[in-house]
């Protein structure tokens, strides 16, 4: 993991759950490169604040570990 101090300077599309509430209480993805993997996960109420970085297969990490409720 690594991180970026200001998130808007990265080109990419931002998205955030179709589960998230229109409070903007909530964390954006996006991919910062497919062809090394990277994505970068920020504050969705701090679009220029800072951004973590993390591998595919960290997300998919978490996820996993958020379904099965080891969270």
């Amino acid at each position: 993991m690594s991180h970026i101090a200001d998130a808007s300077t990265l080109r990419v599309t931002w998205w955030k759950s179709s589960r998230s509430d229109t409070g903007a209480q909530c964390v954006e993805c996006g991919i910062v490169d497919a062809e090394r993997q990277v994505v970068a996960v920020r504050d969705s109420k701090s679009p220029s604040g800072p951004a973590l970085l993390f591998g595919y297969a960290a997300v998919g990490d978490l996820v996993g570990a958020l379904r099965s409720g080891a969270l």
